[in-house]
């Protein structure tokens, strides 16, 4: 069929795609743009509001340390159990798109009512919620990108997302900084600009963004692709006609929740799942390394809300090159390096001198460490999970993770209440040295298969060919 069509002449003189030359797929998906698109515009108004929310709640509300990383933690973990819940949901429903918006929505809901709240309770319970919505929207949008994407470029696809989600993030602190210098109630002004952009990224979603799943594109590159499509369209309309003449063929089995946590018998995933939360218990959060920068230099309070812009420069840089590499390489090598680079600058901030360049290398390590693990992990657990389960999949994944730093976040409060700075981080480099080692060990390749036939001992006992009858 498909020989015979490509033999035939094309109607009207017009010339076919093999007459045009290589037809190259783009080297990003338009699901992967757009989706990015969101995740800027939302991180402009999630990080608005994180870039003063340490400061708020300790210098004005009077949170102890102990209580800050009690409320990190909590409202982390929310979003970790919820992140469980979404990417099964969207599975079922087989719409991630549907799961995604109503995240986005809960979380740009949320940002008008900390206008109202100014003590901790309400504020820990609108935290809760908008972290609810950010468990939501996690696994059902990985999932689109992965679905989205060929296999080989897994890693640049989630770079590209992530470098962009990044200049959100670059952007937020910024508008926070400005907002803060030039207004009197400078935190409510904060909250109220970040709810209006918020609202805009929702309106990005539902207008550009395709529903379900996209039909994965196939390899670039000349006579590969056309004949890719041609089969795709051939099998297409086969499929169609067997589904007409079989009611119901054209309807999925629905994802049972049984299927989702048989995930878990995969080795290879359950292996990713067991280093994620590892490593996780080891991370601590990046609230506690950003205050612990600010009194281990001496920045100003004013200053604060731009410490994470150095994080979010280099990410930004390093997000797209890191996933490539990956790609190319290896992701356990660039994951491990990535906490590699985190334990150092941890070290610095133990041990090194008060230079005037500590700030710059310890905010550079730390967005290297998020540049080689962020978007890398993703497109590990996608190369391991089949399509018709990939949110669930990833947010197994990422609810170990985001559980363990939940653990991280209580752990670290209380022992910089009880320890100090210093002993607490320093056991926090400890476990992560040791969960590094034992990551490497159980991510190793898979030693390759001897299929050869093993060699007799005993070349004598061969018994001697039969010859055939004449």
């Amino acid at each position: 069929m498909y020989l015979a069509d490509r033999s035939a002449p094309a109607p009207g003189g017009a010339k076919t795609a093999a007459d045009r030359g290589p037809v190259r797929a783009p080297a990003v998906a338009s699901t992967v743009l757009a989706l990015g698109t969101v995740s800027m515009i939302t991180d402009i108004s999630s990080e608005m509001v994180t870039a003063v929310l340490p400061l708020y709640l300790i210098a004005g509300l009077g949170l102890s340390p102990l209580g800050f990383g009690a409320l990190d933690g909590v409202y982390n973990g929310v979003s970790a159990l919820v992140q469980l819940t979404g990417g099964h949901l969207a599975d079922r429903v087989r719409n991630h798109k549907l799961i995604a918006g109503i995240g986005y929505g809960l979380s740009a809901l949320c940002k008008p009512l900390l206008l109202v709240a100014h003590s901790l309770g309400p504020i820990s319970v609108i935290l809760t919620l908008e972290r609810t919505g950010k468990g939501l929207r996690t696994a059902p949008r990985d999932a689109l990108i992965s679905l989205s994407t060929p296999p080989e470029l897994q890693g640049r696809a989630f770079g590209v997302h992530r470098a962009m989600d990044t200049t959100g993030a670059l952007l937020g602190p910024l508008a926070a900084f400005f907002i803060l210098s030039l207004t009197v109630d400078g935190y409510d002004a904060v909250f109220g600009v970040s709810a209006c952009v918020a609202v805009l990224g929702v309106v990005v979603l539902m207008l550009f963004v395709p529903s379900g799943g996209d039909t994965r594109p196939g390899p670039s590159g000349g006579a590969t692709a056309t004949a890719t499509a041609t089969a795709t369209a051939t099998a297409t309309a086969t499929a169609t006609a067997e589904a007409a003449a079989v009611p119901g063929a054209d309807r999925p089995a629905p994802v049972r929740l049984r299927d989702a946590l048989g995930l878990l018998r995969l080795p290879r995933l359950r292996n990713l799942a067991v280093c994620a939360v590892l490593l996780g218990l080891t991370t601590v959060s990046d609230a506690f390394v950003y205050l612990l920068l600010q009194r281990r230099t001496g920045i100003g309070d004013q200053w604060f809300p731009l410490i994470p812009l150095g994080t979010a420069a280099v990410f930004l840089l390093l997000a797209v090159p890191a996933g490539a590499l990956a790609d190319r390489i290896g992701r356990r090598t660039v994951f491990l390096t990535g906490h590699a680079l985190l334990l150092a600058g941890y070290g610095l901030l133990l041990w090194a001198p008060a230079w005037p360049a500590l700030p710059y290398l310890v905010l550079a390590l730390h967005g290297t460490f998020y540049a080689a693990t962020d978007g890398v992990l993703p497109a590990a657990v996608a190369a391991t999970v089949p399509g018709e389960l990939r949110a669930t999949g990833m947010a197994l994944v990422g609810t170990g993770q985001a559980l363990a730093r939940f653990g991280c976040s209580l752990a670290f409060g209380a022992a910089w209440t009880l320890w100090g700075t210093g002993p607490a981080l320093a056991a926090a480099a400890v476990g992560l040295l040791c969960c590094a080692a034992v990551a490497g060990f159980v991510l190793r390749p898979a030693a390759p298969q001897d299929t050869r036939p093993e060699p007799n001992p005993n070349p004598k006992s061969n018994p001697k060919p039969v010859r055939p009858p004449r």
